[in-house]
């Protein structure tokens, strides 16, 4: 279960050992044991005494911006990385296998990439042509990444972006043309978004962060040390990388709630230079729907769990391939 605070003037205090959410209609008691995560926006307010509660109850605590990305993070200290994990974690990333890891980080992507695209495509599209032109694109660049000519990642990193980049591009192109009309968009566009599917996919990604950066930091790894984004300053680098194998959970729910035609107008405003902003309304639907689609189990590497779970493993066995390798 995630707890959302994103009312101006809402506030989460303890009550009794219960954590207790005060708004404006009232009091609602929140269960600890099936409380994960707290997330919390600007106009929000939090009490100390309900903060350690839910850190004693190993319930992560998110200050999110109003695209849902996390600013902050409080957790408890049996999470802090040990020094021996993070010597690991620098000498892997100067490592060739440092290299050899975002390879196939990038391939599973594009492989996710094609296999959502087939999934979505109609069984008689009138634009199945240029589906498969675009598949054919993002495998060429699969196989392009996986011949590299380098020994290092800092002498791969550019070229692996612009690669990323372009079979990105291929891959939205085609996702746009499975869009009705009014939600159809142009490209990719982050900060702010100038359409509604890049609005709910901006605010999705960053719902995904705070749950990669969150395993990463459980397993002891640090998420400012990265490989591929490694030269980003103060930034959770690591994230950036991990979070490619798993980006495309987020664009089917995005996909899917556009197709259905769940989102109106209601669900999110339009500024006056023409950015497009999530508002309450929008935020609990793309939320509960995130957490609805990770919550599934799934069967992945032979084991399975909820989507959330796998990325918590995922974490954990990159923690133990960075300890056990000899360097």
């Amino acid at each position: 279960m995630e707890l959302v605070l994103n009312t101006f003037g809402t506030s989460l205090i303890k009550e009794n050992n219960n954590l207790v959410v005060v708004h404006k209609d009232g009091k609602q008691i929140i269960p600890l044991d099936k409380l994960k995560t707290i997330l919390i926006s600007k106009g929000a307010k939090l009490s100390s005494d309900a903060a350690l509660l839910a850190i004693e109850n190993e319930v992560e605590i998110l200050f999110v911006d109003d695209i849902g990305k996390p600013q902050g993070r409080l957790w408890s200290i049996k999470y802090g990385s040990v020094s021996t994990i993070r010597r690991k974690q620098l000498d892997f990333t100067l490592s060739p296998h440092a290299l050899k890891w975002i390879k196939e980080i990038l391939s599973q992507k594009f492989d996710n990439q094609v296999a959502l695209l087939l999934s979505l495509a109609p069984m008689e599209w009138e634009h199945q042509n240029k589906l498969d032109k675009a598949i054919t694109k993002i495998n060429d660049y699969k196989t392009k990444i996986k011949g590299i000519g380098a020994d290092v990642i800092s002498q791969a990193a550019p070229t692996l972006r612009g690669w990323e980049g372009a079979a990105s591009r291929t891959y939205f192109s085609v996702i746009n043309l499975m869009m009705p009309d009014e939600y159809k968009f142009e490209g990719r566009t982050q900060h702010p978004a100038s359409d509604v599917f890049n609005c709910l996919l901006n605010y999705g990604y960053g719902i995904l962060y705070g749950k990669v950066e969150g395993a990463l930091i459980k397993a002891g790894l640090d998420p400012y040390v990265g490989v591929m984004h490694r030269e980003d300053y103060n930034r959770p680098v690591l994230v950036f990388d991990v979070i490619e194998k798993f980006r495309v959970w987020i664009d089917y729910v995005v996909v899917k709630l556009l197709q259905q035609q769940v989102i109106n107008e209601d669900c999110y405003s339009v500024k006056n230079d023409g950015s497009y902003w999530l508002e309450s309304l929008g935020k609990r639907i793309l939320i509960q729907s995130v957490n609805d689609y990770l919550d599934e189990v799934i069967k992945l590497d032979g084991v399975n769990r909820s989507r959330a779970n796998h990325i918590d493993l995922f974490a954990t066995k990159l923690a133990t391939m960075m300890m056990n390798l000899k360097i």
